[in-house]
């Protein structure tokens, strides 16, 4: 079992930046890969982006792609996900999400441990 804690959300003015990072621990030592997804009031979780934990390969939304970038730090055991030029739109409750097993699907089913959430707030 993977547990992690997101941190980093808050309230921020349109065009301005947040960074999110989100903390593993237990057994990371399976981590294949993380991702960052996000939920909006009365819409289904999205996916947002994604990292392997050991290459360098990134997946992003296109809503987010140019905006956001993902990246971590295997020493840290964690992962963040810097997000600039933010928008109203992307207000939402912000997950991290980890996948112990080989695939680069970002079906939310395929993650297998997930954090409590971080709000963020874009005001406009």
């Amino acid at each position: 079992q993977v547990h992690l804690v997101e941190s980093g959300g808050g309230l921020v003015q349109a065009g301005g930046s947040l960074r999110l990072s989100c903390a593993a621990s237990g057994r990371t030592f399976s981590l294949y890969a993380m991702g960052w997804f996000r939920q909006a009031p009365g819409k289904e979780r999205e996916f947002v982006a994604a990292i392997i934990w050991y290459g360098s390969s990134t997946t992003y939304a296109d809503s987010v792609k140019g905006r956001f970038t993902i990246s971590r730090d295997n020493a840290k055991n964690t992962v963040y996900l810097q997000m600039n030029s933010l928008k109203p739109e992307d207000t939402a409750v912000y997950y991290c999400a980890v996948r112990t097993h080989p695939g680069y699907s970002i079906d939310s089913r395929t993650f297998d441990s997930w954090g409590q959430g971080t709000q963020v707030t874009v005001s406009s």
